[in-house]
């Protein structure tokens, strides 16, 4: 099982890697193993002592340093501590994982869209776009709804949809009101953003957390 994923994010276990709407985020080695430990043990909850042993075997660490571990996993992945979406604290006990994960292997995308400088590849199913940390192409800006829009591929077919998004969705000048096929090259606006739809075969590119 080479890759597992998760919402926007994809665990690459042979190569150590992990993406989150297909960009490359770079977390400590301990955060990768406490992270992975988590996601195959996700039928149970870990205590604290069982997850301290299996990352700093034979050695003396403080509840703190777990925590700080726990911190950078949800930084990187966009999860929430107050309202977790992954990673859920188990008060005086420990932590667990929490969600849907597919042990599939993932396929570079065909298709692509692109904001400005960056491109983000797009997957079979469902792909947000919207205000959400977690979303495969994620706006952070008022004007932009949570779950703003979505593309949706089937077998190669692509279509956009706008999400009861306030601002509304276009596909060129026109308002999106129900799905709606694209074409390499279609203009897609969400608010006061432009992105380009493209038939590409897409690589993840690397970036770092601030």
């Amino acid at each position: 099982m080479p890759q597992l994923r998760f919402g926007a994010c994809v665990l690459d276990l042979d190569g150590r890697r992990l993406y989150r709407a297909s960009e490359e985020v770079h977390v400590t080695p301990k955060a990768f193993d406490l992270l992975r430990l988590l996601i195959e043990n996700r039928d149970r909850a870990l205590s604290k002592g069982e997850l301290t042993e299996r990352i700093w075997p034979n050695v003396h660490v403080t509840e703190d340093g777990l925590a700080r571990l726990i911190n950078e996993i949800r930084n990187a992945i966009g999860d929430d501590a107050r309202h977790p979406r992954w990673i859920r604290t188990v008060h005086g006990y420990g932590y667990a994982f929490q969600g849907e994960v597919d042990g599939r292997s993932v396929t570079p995308a065909h298709f692509a869209l692109r904001w400005a400088s960056k491109e983000f590849p797009l997957h079979e199913g469902e792909n947000v776009i919207g205000r959400d940390p977690a979303a495969v192409v994620s706006i952070d800006a008022p004007i932009i709804s949570r779950r703003h829009a979505r593309i949706m591929i089937n077998k190669g077919i692509a279509q956009l949809e706008d999400l009861g998004s306030k601002n509304g969705t276009y596909l060129a000048d026109e308002r999106v009101t129900a799905p709606v096929a694209l074409r390499n090259g279609d203009e897609i606006r969400v608010g006061d953003y432009s992105l380009v739809f493209r038939e590409v075969d897409a690589q993840p590119t690397v970036t770092h957390l601030a």
